[in-house]
């Protein structure tokens, strides 16, 4: 378990939804360490998806701080949050939203291209892409192929290295296992963990499958942290 600074830390954050003043998420605490793995269990309407918008600034609070990497994201324009994001989180899509029609090494650099530090921390970055990708367990016909035409399993790795690519600290994972059997969930998993801890990075994952909770160093119940409701501001 992480034992160093926190990476993420949430406090007295609260959120109204447009037009429903009150009907609002409060979350008093929510802190990851540096180096942490943690698992977000949470069910459908549970506020996992409005949680992760919070901490990657797609939206920001009503109240409160939101700190990523030592930086309160919720203090910056929409512009200097969309670079931040670009800059210090790796995000892993339930959907994996990868370019189709696009090659497999050409998705995993993309956020490189708009995030100058990041990119000068992935080395030589075609290179770093095809070893991520080959350390991920994609085999070499596959990291040759457009995106599209690879298997659901195989595509999710892909989407892992684009979110490992240039050690961002923080990566930020929304239901990745859910299309997956049990013995695929566990493999990825492990190939997940080995990278995230040799980058250094702290990992949070989304799901409501407590299954997974073995993997991680520590597991939180959105009920633990939040409170959602009618008066919840």
């Amino acid at each position: 378990m992480g034992s160093g600074p926190a990476i993420l830390s949430l406090k007295d954050v609260r959120y109204a939804w447009p037009g429903r003043a009150s009907f609002a998420l409060d979350i008093p605490d929510f802190t990851l360490a540096a180096s942490e793995s943690v698992l977000l269990l949470g069910e459908s309407g549970s506020g996992k998806s409005t949680l992760l918008s919070l901490i990657c600034g797609t939206i920001t609070a009503d109240a409160g701080t939101v700190t990523v990497a030592g930086t309160d994201i919720a203090s910056m324009s929409a512009g200097q949050r969309d670079q931040f994001r670009a800059e210090h989180i790796g995000l892993i899509f339930q959907q994996f939203n990868l370019l189709p029609y696009a090659r497999v090494l050409d998705n995993v650099l993309l956020p490189l291209r708009f995030a100058p530090l990041r990119r000068a921390r992935a080395g030589v970055p075609r290179e770093t892409a095809s070893q991520l990708c080959s350390s991920l367990g994609l085999p070499a016909d596959a990291i040759a192929a457009h995106a599209g035409m690879l298997s659901v399993g195989q595509q999710q790795r892909v989407a892992a290295a684009r979110a490992l690519i240039g050690a961002p600290p923080l990566i930020v994972a929304d239901e990745p296992t859910s299309a997956l059997d049990a013995a695929t969930q566990t493999t990825f998993l492990d190939l997940l963990f080995a990278q995230v801890q040799t980058s250094g990075g702290t990992l949070l994952m989304v799901s409501h499958d407590a299954r997974l909770a073995p993997h991680f160093d520590r597991v939180v119940h959105m009920s633990d942290i939040t409170r959602i409701g009618e008066g919840a501001l």
